[in-house]
């Protein structure tokens, strides 16, 4: 099926003119003007081609039954339709046809025409003012929070304020700066927090080894936004510049010995890195596993990492037990519930902010338990309270025998150990620097 529209037909005859002119004569605020035009051309494109796909989905939709688009054509969905007529790949077709459905406009009974699922990002699409991919996270976001919201009218009312806002913020600024703002949206549209999806996301957690090849096995799994932040963290020190390279093995360390002469005179001797980003970060990782697994889990570890995680969170969600918190180097948000825990093994350190978001003092951050007295709950309880556990009763720190932590009513009869990583906790307050 190669037969075109005239009007797609004038567009391509267009485009290809543009595709084709040479860039090498413009001058470098041409070029930077021809790349801010062409992306707008090209979100008016992709306008289009969502909401084509949208369609092919409504004329194939499974209650058409023989009628429909797709199996009057051999296929047996619209997004296989998609995928043939449009030769992407699936992961695409499918996503076209999730977004074209949120901004495409029905039809009533009556034939009249029935608003968009979400108005203001079809408007944003169709003047070509945002791109497609924030408008997706904008969707993605704003659905995962009807979905416990509910669909009341002061919800709905709601959810119309933050797309709207979000749009506003989607015609100035990138995809990812976007997504940020859509999560927060998410968050404060969302009655019951970050929590409940916590454990969706605790029940996701894998880890699967593929086939060996040639002498190797292929890796893959889901990681807990705590595990991911940390490892991050520790692969973002082993590639910080002019740190020692670490977890080297002989061979890499032998061929990376450099003699040089100082500012002195003297001859010196240094470790140069030719390791691979990916090969250093599989080294790291797999050093890090190591260790792990020659530790007890109760005697103290000599080898420790220097690298840390960034835990913010504001004082007034952190007292309440109400809201989320961010974990630096992690998109997705976390419950208290997490964080409370981080707090609980690490301590946290308090930050004062001003109107503006500028920090004007740090407190010094401390722990509630020296490591000494850790070890000491360890061997009392026989080790660290197991993950699962901590994820399924996530009310122990509701406990009334135990005060929260941040109340500053934790004590040895209360406290258990925890085996969590090496955090910092963050907490700014605009209104209560306690």
């Amino acid at each position: 099926m190669e037969e075109t529209t005239p009007l797609a037909e004038a567009a391509g005859e267009y485009l290809a003119g543009v595709a084709g002119a040479p860039l090498d004569g413009l001058t470098d605020e041409q070029l930077c003007a021809q790349a801010v035009g062409l992306e707008a051309l090209g979100r008016l494109l992709d306008t289009a081609r969502v909401s084509v796909a949208a369609e092919l989905a409504d004329r194939s939709r499974f209650g058409l039954g023989s009628d429909s688009l797709a199996f009057r054509l051999g296929h047996g969905k619209a997004a296989l339709l998609v995928e043939a007529l449009t030769r992407v790949s699936p992961r695409e077709a499918g996503r076209r046809i999730r977004l074209g459905s949120a901004i495409r406009s029905g039809r009533a009974i009556d034939g009249s025409l029935l608003p968009a699922g979400h108005e203001a990002v079809a408007a944003a699409m169709t003047a070509g003012s945002i791109g497609v991919d924030a408008a997706e996270i904008i969707v993605r976001c704003l659905d995962q929070a009807a979905q416990h919201a509910g669909m009341s009218l002061e919800a709905e009312e709601n959810r119309e304020i933050a797309e709207r806002a979000l749009v506003e913020v989607a015609e100035h600024a990138t995809a990812d700066e976007v997504g940020v703002q859509a999560r927060a949206w998410r968050e404060a549209l969302d009655p019951d927090g970050a929590e409940p999806r916590d454990e969706e996301i605790y029940r996701r957690r894998s880890l699967v080894f593929g086939r060996e090849t040639n002498g190797v096995r292929t890796i893959r799994g889901t990681l807990l936004p705590v595990d991911a932040a940390l490892l991050q963290s520790a692969f973002d020190e082993a590639e910080k510049p002019g740190n020692t390279p670490r977890f080297l093995a002989d061979d890499d360390e032998a061929r990376g010995v450099r003699t040089v002469i100082d500012d002195d005179g003297e001859e010196k001797t240094e470790i140069v890195d030719d390791r691979t980003r990916e090969q250093r970060r599989y080294d790291v990782f797999a050093g890090l596993m190591n260790v792990g697994v020659r530790a007890s889990g109760t005697a103290k570890v000599e080898v420790r990492s220097t690298a840390q995680v960034t835990a913010v969170v504001s004082l007034e969600d952190l007292k309440t037990g109400k809201g989320i918190g961010w974990l630096d180097g992690v998109d997705e948000p976390v419950s208290i519930a997490t964080i409370e825990q981080l707090v609980c093994a690490n301590g946290k350190s308090l930050v004062v902010m001003g109107e503006k978001g500028e920090p004007l003092y740090l407190y010094r951050g401390r722990r509630y338990f020296t490591e000494q007295q850790m070890q000491a709950l360890a061997v009392r309880d026989g080790g660290c309270v197991c993950a699962v556990e901590l994820w399924k009763s996530r009310q122990r720190f509701r406990d009334p025998s135990a005060d929260r932590a941040c109340e500053g009513g934790t004590s040895a009869a209360t406290a258990r150990p925890i085996s969590t990583t090496a955090l910092v906790l963050k907490t700014p307050a605009k209104n209560e620097p306690h």
